[in-house]
């Protein structure tokens, strides 16, 4: 826990100190409001009620200042922020709260965080089952951290009246702190989607025709068939026409047979057996394909960059259907994206919808999926020509990959790779063998694994051979800059090596390279690992560059490197084909090769440019 400050019981708080404060902190404000709220008011009207309350928090004149903790000094708003949080809280605990229309108000507009995936879903579950203050006392533990003894004044001052059970029904939540600073429960960082647009139109022809409209609606409910009950989640329809209806009817999904694969000319997602305890479940079926019709308010969504939302254009292909751990899990293709629908077992509500660009996916591309991911860890389907599966510490390449047991195609939970927050200690992969090798995928937070491989561009080689492994390793924690990023693929490639001056032994540069799903959007970051390091650093970064791709196997990246003996120096390498650097700026220099080494001071700015033995010139990665 971070250490605590303690505001002075003689200091008082007037309004433009509260005011300077919730200014600073009022994104950290909102998203205290949000997740102490009671999760059933819909996630809309919850965006704003919180945002609300926060606007309201400010005092009317000078109040003295609570005798409760502020928060440690790298965050502290002093006593402005201490009051202002304070009132935040009681107002969101006030039973029976009856709030005028907040405003912001927005009209003909749903606003909502973005989604997360499982952890966060799961984690907002449990949290709607505990009392508001027991939620407010997770979020102060884990938003604010504080230790449960300023966790029980703050809560006492905010009139919770028994605190001893507050702390006692948080202590029964698992610890995931991490996940409250999740974009799934930030209120400033939103979607918009309209409200029904079809009902608003509905109710202008009522004013107009109200008879007409009522013969209407009667004509909708008394249409045959299942109707709208069983769609679960999915929004009302806004038409009905042959197409539509097919792509909703779960007898006419597409079904492979489980040997298909060993015949096909195609080795891709296609090919896929439908398999799962529930694939002959009519009723999830028709929800999952009705909710990827029409997902309902509700309903929580996410996409890979650069993925289209909208229905099926018909019938798509059912890969898995079957409960995973506390969730029934549909799982479809329509020969472009995966769509996974994923519903608690106690019924609709928060379900969630995911998708994932998924076109050219060959052997290496389509070889899992992710099912779940749950308390940190991962449950994946992998393709039928998958034969063995592990899991392997990519930070440890001399360790070997423990063997996961495969049921019906899913694998034993395995530990995800290392969060974004808090230190990287190790990064756990996929282990894949078929009959034509072994591959590695990494979880980054979406529905296909992104394939690791090493070596030059247009000569790359699976990332799971001793080699490869070894080049990983320092770089495996970079990985966590990928994460929702439609990542395809990521490529390390170790261009060349750099004896250090003053015999400080001999550096490697690196360059890995992610590609999409989408084709644009490719990342690049040349990294500096020194003997002895544990991890690499990263010395320059670029998107939607060609450098370090099959297009562009070349690169030109610099670093300020400082000698045990305090001295400080400009590091350059280029790839192999570069016969000569020049830095020109706030370091001055030039070497023939691939390599330069120059004196310099720390802070100092350079300007790199090489040549090649082409003649041409290539300029430094930024």
């Amino acid at each position: 826990m971070q250490s605590q400050d303690v505001v002075p019981p003689s200091s008082a708080v007037d309004v433009e100190q509260a005011e300077a404060a919730l200014v600073e902190h009022y994104p950290r404000l909102v998203r205290l409001a949000y997740l102490v709220l009671p999760p059933g008011r819909g996630r809309s009207r919850r965006v704003l009620t919180a945002h609300a309350l926060v606007q309201r928090a400010l005092p009317r004149g000078r109040v003295p200042a609570p005798l409760i903790p502020a928060q440690s000094a790298v965050r502290d708003g002093g006593p402005g922020y201490t009051l202002v949080r304070l009132q935040v809280l009681r107002a969101a605990l006030r039973p029976g709260r009856r709030l005028p229309p907040p405003l912001p108000q927005v009209w003909g507009l749903k606003l909502f965080p973005r989604s997360g995936g499982a952890d966060e879903l799961a984690l907002d579950q449990r949290l709607s089952a505990l009392t508001g203050p027991a939620r407010a006392a997770h979020a102060l533990r884990g938003l604010e951290r504080l230790p449960d003894g300023d966790v029980r004044e703050v809560l006492t001052a905010a009139g919770v009246a028994d605190v001893d059970a507050a702390l006692a029904e948080a202590d029964r939540l698992p610890d995931p702190y991490r996940l409250l600073d999740s974009p799934e429960f930030d209120p400033c960082s939103l979607q918009a989607r309209p409200t029904d647009l079809l009902r608003r139109r509905r109710h202008l022809k009522a004013a107009l025709v109200g008879a007409a409209a009522l013969t209407v609606c009667g004509a909708l409910l008394a249409l045959p068939g299942d109707g709208w009950g069983p769609d679960g989640a999915a929004a009302p329809p806004y038409a009905r026409n042959p197409a539509a209806q097919a792509a909703l009817d779960p007898g006419k999904l597409t079904r492979v047979s489980p040997t298909a694969w060993k015949t096909s000319a195609r080795t891709d997602f296609s090919v896929w057996p439908a398999r799962g305890d529930r694939t002959g479940d009519r009723a999830l079926l028709r929800r999952a394909l009705a909710v990827w019709a029409r997902p309902g308010n509700g309903v929580r969504v996410s996409a890979t960059p650069g993925t289209a939302r909208g229905g099926p254009a018909g019938p798509p292909q059912l890969l898995y259907a079957g409960t995973v751990d506390t969730a029934h899990v549909v799982v479809l293709y329509d020969g472009l994206r995966i769509a996974r629908y994923a519903e608690p077992r106690g019924g609709t509500r928060g379900a969630a919808l995911d998708f994932a660009r998924v076109d050219g996916a060959g052997r290496a591309g389509s070889g899992a999926v992710v099912l779940s991911r749950a308390d940190g860890n991962v449950r994946y389907l992998l393709a039928p020509w998958v034969r063995e599966a592990g899991e392997r510490d990519l930070r440890e390449p001399g360790s070997g990959a423990m063997a996961l047991p495969l049921t019906d195609g899913v694998t034993s939970p395995l530990a995800g790779p290392a969060p974004k927050p808090g230190p990287c200690t190790s990064w756990n992969v996929l282990e894949l063998t078929d009959g034509t090798g072994t591959r590695l995928v990494t979880d980054l937070g979406e529905l296909v694994p992104a394939r690791l491989t090493a070596g030059r561009p247009g000569g790359t080689r699976e990332a799971s051979g001793a080699k490869a492994l070894r080049t990983w390793a320092p770089y495996a924690c970079s990985l966590s800059a990928l994460r929702s990023a439609g990542v395809r693929s990521v490529n390390a490639w170790e261009f060349a090596g750099q004896p250090l001056p003053e015999g400080g032994g001999e550096a490697a540069w690196v360059c890995t390279r992610a590609e999409t799903w989408r084709g644009g959007g490719a990342r690049v970051l040349a990294q500096f690992h020194t003997p002895g390091g544990r991890f690499g650093a990263v010395a320059a970064k670029a998107q939607d560059v060609p450098a370090c791709g099959e297009r562009e196997p070349r690169v030109l990246a610099g670093v300020l490197w400082k000698s045990e003996n305090g001295h400080w120096y400009l590091l350059a390498a280029g790839s192999p084909d570069t016969r000569s650097i020049r830095a020109d700026g706030g370091v001055e220099g030039s070497a023939k090769g691939p390599l330069l080494t120059v004196r310099a001071r720390n802070g100092v700015q350079a300007d790199l440019t090489g040549t090649r033995e082409n003649g041409r010139t290539i300029t430094g990665l930024r």
